[in-house]
């Protein structure tokens, strides 16, 4: 970058650097469309890339898609998962044991406990949505050591 761009970038609103900083002037009837952009969070922004590409079937070319992936100046970074749902893979050797767990930690009454049980026959069951992690983890815990088998999702 040359001396006069580097002061061009220093000399922009919020030391953000601005395509007429590096020598592309922007055409006057792109001026508003580009601010516009300009304003749009790294989220907004990589969903109108794809929008875009979907609307028009093209793909975005590597440049677009190395500027989608720069986080924005105070962009949240990226939190880990803390609500999960305990899933129910497999009853293992001790189905009564894991009905008494499901009965307690779902408040169902003992039909229902053993009918979600029983359905792991089918597919994996779902024995409690949205829990915290800490909860997640010591039900997925209690429930193994009975040996059935546990996802967290």
């Amino acid at each position: 970058m040359s001396e006069n761009q580097e002061e061009k970038v220093a000399a922009s609103k919020g030391g953000e650097p601005r395509p007429e900083d590096f020598g592309r002037e922007v055409p006057s009837k792109f001026k508003k469309l580009v601010e516009e952009i300009e304003n749009l969070s790294v989220m907004d922004l990589a969903e109108l890339v794809k929008v875009l590409e979907k609307k028009f079937g093209v793909s975005a070319s590597a440049p677009v898609a190395v500027v989608a992936a720069v986080p924005a100046a105070g962009a949240a970074p990226a939190e880990e998962k803390s609500v999960f749902d305990v899933e129910l893979v497999a009853p293992g050797d001790k189905k009564i044991e894991v009905i008494k767990i499901v009965r307690d930690v779902t408040a169902k009454g003992l039909k229902e406990a053993k009918d979600l049980v029983d359905a792991t026959a089918s597919g994996p069951q779902i024995v409690k949505e949205n829990v915290k992690k800490e909860e997640a983890e010591e039900l997925k815990k209690k429930i193994e050591e009975v040996g059935a088998k546990v996802n967290l999702k």
